[in-house]
């Protein structure tokens, strides 16, 4: 979708309180976007659209609880190493066409 919009201005947004139970969460990021609005399709009372601005941003209401985070700290070069070499044995296993 063109929207007229850089990348830099194509922002998510996570917004909540300590005292509210809401999260509210403003995206142009497609597959979050897809994620949250087929998670408000299967899970209303926990998840709703309430904004989408044609410009393609869309907000979503979602239950504490639901939303979350994920950090994942950086692989050790030890384990690099290994994903590495699983990688290069694999390859004798793709097919070429």
């Amino acid at each position: 979708m063109k929207t007229g919009l850089t990348k830099k201005q194509k922002t998510t947004s996570v917004f909540f309180d300590e005292d509210s139970s809401i999260i509210e969460v403003s995206t142009y990021n497609t597959d979050l976007k897809n994620r949250l609005t087929a998670f408000a399709d299967k899970y209303p009372k926990e998840c709703r659209m309430i904004d989408d601005d044609e410009q393609g941003c869309k907000t979503f209401e979602v239950k504490k609880g639901r939303f979350g985070f994920k950090l994942t700290a950086p692989y050790s070069e030890q384990r690099r190493k290994a994903v590495g070499e699983l990688a290069k044995k694999q390859t004798k296993n793709l097919r070429r066409n």
